[in-house]
C-alpha cells in the first residue's frame, strides 16, 4: 500500500463499486498446500519445485483452471511433512472435488492427471495473500478464522483470487462462487447456507467458470426472482446484442426460473489506483441492466 493512501478496499466500498460480473475466470481449480511463505507470484516465487510449477502452469493453460496455494488458518509453521493437493471441476453439472497427498513436490508432476480420491463437502478459500495486497490480509484473515470456527474442516486460507479491492475474498467451492466483502459475523450463516445448496446474494460476485456478463446477468435475475440456489439461473444462451448508440451489450438466456436478461457493457475510468499496490488510476468493467424479462413478465429499466 503506498503510505497515507487509503486501503484500495475501504474507498471501493465507499464508492460502491459493482460487485457482480467481477468472478475470476477459472472453469477448474488446482490448490496445494503450501504453509509459507507465498510469494507476490506465488507459484513462480514461492519456493516450489520447478518441474511442479511448470506441471501446474501447463494444467491451468490446457484446463482453463487456476491454481492457488492454500493452508489452514493460523498460518502453521514449516512446509515439511505430508501435505494435501485438492482438484475441483466448477463447470456446471461437473461439479466434483478430488484430492490427494504429497510429500515431495516433485509429486505434483503426476497430480494434476492423477484420479485422487473423491472428497466429501465443499471448500471454503479465503484470500490472505498480504504480500501480493494489504486488504488480503487485513480483511481475510478475520474471515478465515470466523469460518474456521464455524466450519472448521471445510477452510483453507489462500493465495491471490483477484479483485483485491473487493477483500475479502471468499470462493465457495466446488461451484467457484467467488464472494466479496463478506463481514466475519455472516460467515457461519454464509458457510450453512452453501451447505444447504442457497447463496446470500449480498456478497456474490459471480461464479467462476461463467462469462462476466452471464455473472452479471445472474446478479439482476437473482434480484428480481429471488432464487439463491446454488444451481437457479442456469445458463441458456448468451449473444451480443449491439445498444442503440453502438455501445457493445449481452442478451443472456437463463434457466430455472426462465429469464431473458440485457446488459449495456462499459469501461469506467476511476481516477484512482483499483489495489493497494498499484501506482497509476485504473479502469472498471461496469455492467448496466437494460431489459429484465422473467417468463411472460416484463422489466425495463427507467431512463
Amino acid at each position: 500500500m503506498t503510505a497515507g493512501r487509503p486501503r484500495c478496499s475501504l474507498v471501493a466500498e465507499a464508492a460502491g463499486d459493482p460487485l457482480e460480473g467481477t468472478a475470476p475466470p477459472a472453469a477448474r481449480w488446482f490448490l496445494v498446500e503450501h504453509p509459507g511463505p507465498w510469494g507476490r507470484v506465488p507459484l513462480a516465487q514461492s519456493g516450489i519445485d520447478g518441474a511442479a510449477v511448470d506441471a501446474l502452469s501447463a494444467w491451468a493453460v490446457a484446463q482453463g483452471g487456476r491454481v492457488v496455494l492454500v493452508r489452514r488458518p493460523g498460518r502453521p509453521a514449516g512446509a515439511g511433512g505430508t501435505r494435501r493437493w485438492f482438484r475441483v471441476d466448477s463447470r456446471p453439472g461437473h461439479e466434483t472435488i478430488s484430492s490427494g497427498r504429497f510429500t515431495d513436490e516433485a509429486e505434483l508432476v503426476e497430480a494434476v492427471d492423477a484420479p485422487g480420491e473423491p472428497h466429501p463437502g465443499p471448500l471454503h478459500l479465503v484470500c490472505t495473500h498480504g504480500r501480493h495486497d494489504t486488504c488480503c490480509a487485513v480483511r481475510g484473515r478475520p474471515l478465515a478464522a470466523a469460518l474456521a470456527a464455524a466450519d472448521r474442516g471445510a477452510v483453507w486460507e489462500c493465495s491471490h483470487i483477484g479483485g483485491c479491492r473487493f477483500a475479502p475474498a471468499l470462493v465457495l467451492l466446488p461451484h467457484g462462487y467467488t464472494l466479496g466483502g463478506v463481514p466475519p459475523a455472516a460467515a457461519a450463516t454464509v458457510a450453512q447456507d452453501y451447505r444447504a445448496g442457497l447463496l446470500d446474494a449480498r456478497w456474490l460476485r459471480g461464479r467462476s467458470s461463467l462469462p462476466p456478463a452471464v455473472q452479471a446477468a445472474q446478479h439482476h435475475a437473482r434480484a428480481a426472482t429471488g432464487a439463491l440456489g446454488v444451481d437457479a439461473l442456469q445458463l441458456v444462451d448468451l449473444k451480443p446484442d449491439e445498444q442503440p448508440d453502438g455501445s457493445p451489450g449481452w442478451r443472456v438466456e437463463l434457466g430455472h426460473p426462465d429469464c431473458s436478461v440485457v446488459l449495456h457493457e462499459r469501461t469506467v475510468a476511476t481516477g484512482r489506483p483499483l489495489t493497494c499496490a498499484a501506482t497509476a488510476p485504473g479502469r472498471m468493467r461496469v455492467f448496466d441492466l437494460v431489459e429484465l424479462t422473467i417468463a411472460t413478465d416484463a422489466w425495463r429499466s427507467p431512463g
